[in-house]
């Protein structure tokens, strides 16, 4: 009797890693080609032009209030209950995780990480520089604003760009940069284009966002999208790596297990017993591993079966073969 490791999920799905693409795909990973270069060049001139027509209170400033005391909100009432559900576009959470499972979907349909590890390296780029910059830059919203006509800059606020703009910028267009096709690529960027742009008009309509914070954001989450052939490298190796750390755990695991024995190659199991005490604990001790619980006696010490002696009737005159046979018995009588 032979017993096999039981495979962990965990085992199914790296074993399913390992196998050829059902469906192969020929996908060209992006490369920071002169024009993608040129795009980040250009973009990040324009983030810093929007960080300084806000630092200066310039007319950028000045129309941010206009569109404020003009409340969007109010003018178009009829559509207040839409934009409350579709901002959530732009959401970290929910966003995420519908995302995360069409690309998981779709690691495990091509048997690669690189999805989700594309996704997982924009979001943490994301998370670190939006986030540097809203605590940097420390702007105070419509709703929480001191002064009419000031930026509102260095007050405490964490606004500046906008999180929710810059989100939906990176989650959707992820999608665009991880397509197997130049006309699905192009599609999905016009898709994620026009909701990146939804989100952030929907911000600037419920008054939790400047019309400038809405402009940083989409430059802030379009430069992580430019900047990401950079990072290919990086997240191959990060591929490679924990394919290696897979591989030297299940030798780890396969090292500590020892190999199953047949019954006829199972080691008995001694132990030392005390003067007089009772024999029978002995040989039950000295099972092998592969019965049962409990006491086992010799085969010499259990009840036969059938009883002693041969099973044939006796028979008295059969002649055993290879003895002489006796003279005949004279018949009697007159």
């Amino acid at each position: 009797m032979r017993t096999e490791r039981t495979l962990t999920r965990l085992d199914r799905v790296f074993a399913r890693l390992d196998r050829e693409p059902e469906r192969p795909a020929h996908i060209d990973v992006p490369k920071m080609s002169r024009h993608r270069v040129a795009l980040f060049a250009g973009t990040l001139a324009f983030y810093v032009a929007i960080v300084w027509l806000v630092v200066i209170t310039s007319w950028l400033v000045r129309l941010d209030w206009q569109v404020m005391f003009f409340r969007p909100y109010q003018q178009w009432a009829g559509i207040h209950w839409f934009v409350d559900y579709y901002v959530v576009l732009g959401q970290r959470g929910p966003t995420a995780v519908m995302v995360c499972a069409w690309l998981g979907w779709r690691s495990w349909r091509q048997h690669t990480l690189r999805p989700l590890l594309t996704l997982a390296t924009s979001l943490l780029l994301l998370n670190i520089t939006v986030g540097a910059a809203k605590i940097g830059m420390g702007r105070l919203g419509p709703h929480y604003a001191t002064t009419i006509g000031a930026n509102e800059m260095g007050l405490g606020g964490d606004i500046f760009p906008s999180g929710h703009t810059a989100n939906a910028v990176v989650t959707w267009g992820i999608l665009a940069y991880l397509a197997s096709t130049p006309a699905a690529r192009r599609w999905l960027s016009a898709l994620s284009a026009v909701v990146s742009l939804g989100v952030g008009m929907a911000t600037v309509y419920l008054g939790t966002h400047w019309l400038s914070d809405v402009l940083l954001g989409w430059a802030a989450g379009l430069l992580i999208l430019l900047a990401l052939p950079w990072f290919e490298p990086l997240m191959a190796r990060a591929e490679a790596g924990i394919f290696d750390l897979r591989d030297r755990w299940r030798a780890r695991r396969g090292s500590a297990a020892p190999a199953p024995l047949s019954p006829v190659e199972a080691p008995v199991l001694l132990k030392p017993y005390a003067a007089g005490q009772n024999e029978t604990a002995a040989r039950s001790a000295r099972a092998p591993v592969y019965l049962g619980p409990g006491p086992h006696t010799a085969r010499s010490e259990r009840t036969p079966i059938t009883p002693v002696g041969t099973r044939r009737p006796q028979q008295s005159d059969r002649v055993v073969r290879g003895s002489t046979p006796s003279p005949a018995r004279p018949f009697t009588g007159g």
